[in-house]
């Protein structure tokens, strides 16, 4: 009876596979850009916008990821200006409004470990680059961040796994991902302990997978650093 049910069920979760995939890449990759600007911003004290950052950064570093992804679906259904704005078309779909809360959630941790790698740095290695006639902006964009980055790597290889799996939390908006499919399933059949252990065991899967994805990233980023 369990190998039936498996067979019965995961053609249907696997439905939402592509949904969860989608999700973690675009957060992911917004996210990583999003970080990348705000250590910009951090790291040259361009000071209109170091406030904002560090406010972004407390705002989603000291809250949960489940009432971001409530606040930026359903907020924004209370104001009639932004429903009749252009970006209520985006502001409307649960993807998009998962995908932001997940990117922003990843930007504000990202910036954190990013920051952090540059003030380790040392002093010898700024000192170089400005010897060799760059600015400090020059500087910290070819010089500073590519190595802060790659010493960040394990780290930020770790907040991959976690967007990933912050993307179950996306189902509470309605989002049909591999979650979604999963509480669809477990009301249709209230076979929770099949359901949700086929679904922790993909979700098992995808983090090894990320994992390997990760460490091979790693490996290169060494052999080109040495």
């Amino acid at each position: 009876m369990m190998l039936e049910s498996l067979y019965d069920y995961l053609p249907q979760l696997l439905r939402g596979l592509q949904t969860t995939l989608e999700l973690t890449f675009a957060s992911l990759l917004t996210g990583l850009v999003l970080a990348l600007l705000f250590t910009l911003i951090l790291s040259l004290r361009f000071k209109p916008l170091v406030w904002l950052v560090r406010l972004q950064i407390l705002l989603f570093t000291g809250t949960p990821l489940l009432v971001q992804i409530f606040l930026i679906y359903y907020g924004p259904a209370q104001f009639p200006i932004l429903q009749e704005s252009i970006l209520w078309s985006l502001l409307s779909e649960p993807w998009f409004c998962a995908m932001l809360a997940l990117a922003l959630n990843s930007a504000a941790y990202s910036t954190q470990l990013f920051k952090g790698a540059i003030d380790a740095v040392s002093a010898g290695e700024w000192e170089a680059a400005l010897a060799l006639g760059m600015t400090r902006q020059q500087a910290l964009v070819r010089v500073i961040l590519p190595h802060a980055i790659r010493r960040a790597l394990p780290a930020y290889g770790n907040e991959m796994i976690l967007v990933m799996k912050g993307t179950s939390l996306a189902s509470t908006i309605t989002l049909m991902d591999l979650m979604g499919y999963a509480a669809r399933l477990n009301a249709q059949t209230y076979d929770t302990l099949t359901v949700f252990t086929l679904a922790g065991l993909i979700y098992l899967t995808l983090t090894g997978i990320l994992t390997l994805i990760v460490r091979l990233i790693e490996r290169k980023a060494l052999a080109f650093s040495s």
